[in-house]
């Protein structure tokens, strides 16, 4: 069977690395290049810590909160758009903790599967994008903040992850060429942490050598269709004769969708990093800045600091001081920390496709004999992608899935 899979983020990448053991032809369309995605400028987590999805209680007046803040780290831009306000009305209904609750074990599941492949797929496309296996921290500046992560480390718990709660003087510990500015963090011992941006490169060119093909720069018009199945991609560069489609575009992963005629629920939401190439004095485990809403994130020498969720639509454009919030929450919990401000140009964005719920969409489409959609993992695409890779290939080969997916139906918002 001839693949095509549709975006070479990491989730279109892990997609074709699991299809071609299979035997498939595989052909890859991206849009870019992949090293202009938010697969390649993240912070380079995978983490099982995360199974508290995105839309949880308290997150909208949360954000309603930071609204008012130039610099702040959750973003809404005012306009008027019926899909995001459909967004919208399904992410205030999913943001209660009986859906969290019904909700999380399925995180859950994805990422310890995501986490458990990781290992296998290092081991055989080569130990090149600094992996370590040290777990991640959640620091908190204020104690009501740390305490509450200590009742998140309890529920991390009952799903089997294995945490170390921590006070000042111990984080500290941990951390010894800095000083700190913290109450405390708990440490995931589960998590592990690469630089992206060398994974891509190097599972790329692993897909190379298996004989996958590559069209980038190519841009997806429409599809042609008979009966209940696509046969073909219609590109600027071209049309595809297809017998089997995956379309992992990321966040525009509704707008593809939709010239097949299928709507899906999905805004993207931007983040922005930066990375310095070389810090003498550097920390030494990655960090979710809880307090501060934003993460930061070593490899070696090199330092990376990065954030926000600001859904304004698809752009590049960066607005300065959602990067300046990123780094004076940095310099705040790590007031010893020898970095410079970023100049504008150097600033790197990201879109990342962010669903209602917190999870993503990981099925077969219904009325379309020939096609899975896998997309929507927000800020979790690294974490999830060897998993939902693994799960996309297990729906082709018409295997029992690894976990159940019926949580990342396409059709749940309808």
């Amino acid at each position: 069977m001839k693949i095509t899979i549709i975006g070479a983020g990491i989730i279109g990448l892990c997609s074709a690395y699991y299809l071609q053991k299979e035997g498939y032809e595989i052909t890859v369309i991206e849009r870019g290049d992949i090293t202009d995605g938010c697969s390649f400028g993240n912070m380079g987590y995978m983490s099982p810590s995360h199974f508290i999805p995105l839309a949880s209680p308290g997150i909208i007046a949360e954000g309603l909160k930071h609204m008012l803040s130039s610099s702040s780290p959750f973003y809404i831009k005012p306009r008027l758009s019926w899909p995001l306000m459909q967004w919208g009305y399904h992410f205030w209904k999913n943001s209660n903790a009986l859906t969290v609750k019904k909700n999380a074990p399925h995180l859950n599941n994805l990422l310890q599967l995501s986490r458990g492949l990781i290992n296998d797929m290092r081991n055989e496309i080569g130990d090149v994008f600094n992996m370590e296996e040290k777990g991640c921290l959640m620091m908190c500046k204020m104690q009501k903040t740390l305490d509450y992560e200590f009742h998140l480390a309890d529920e991390a718990e009952k799903f089997g992850l294995k945490v170390e709660r921590l006070n000042k003087a111990a984080v500290q510990q941990l951390e010894p060429e800095l000083e700190l500015n913290v109450a405390g963090a708990v440490l995931f011992k589960d998590d592990c942490h690469f630089n992206p941006g060398k994974m891509m490169v190097a599972l790329k060119e692993y897909l190379d050598k298996k004989g996958v093909q590559f069209k980038l720069n190519t841009c997806v018009t429409g599809f042609e269709k008979l009966n209940n199945k696509i046969t073909a991609v219609i590109t600027d560069k071209g049309k595809f004769d297809c017998e089997q489609i995956v379309l992992s575009t990321g966040s525009w992963l509704s707008i593809v969708s939709k010239m097949m005629g299928i709507k899906l629920l999905l805004q993207p939401g931007k983040g922005y990093s930066y990375t310095y190439e070389h810090v003498e004095k550097n920390i030494k485990y990655p960090a979710i800045l809880v307090d501060g809403r934003c993460a930061i994130t070593p490899w070696g020498h090199q330092l990376r600091i990065g954030g926000t969720m600001e859904l304004s639509g698809i752009n590049n454009k960066v607005l300065i001081n959602r990067m300046q919030g990123i780094f004076d929450s940095a310099k705040s919990f790590y007031p010893g920390l020898k970095i410079n401000f970023p100049a504008t140009e150097n600033i790197w964005n990201g879109l990342r496709p962010v669903t209602p719920d917190g999870l993503p969409y990981i099925d077969k489409v219904v009325n379309l004999d020939n096609v899975v959609i896998a997309g929507g993992h927000a800020m979790l695409g690294i974490s999830e992608g060897t998993g939902t890779g693994k799960l996309v290939t297990e729906i082709i080969t018409k295997k029992n899935t690894s976990i159940s997916i019926q949580a990342f139906g396409l059709n749940r918002f309808s």
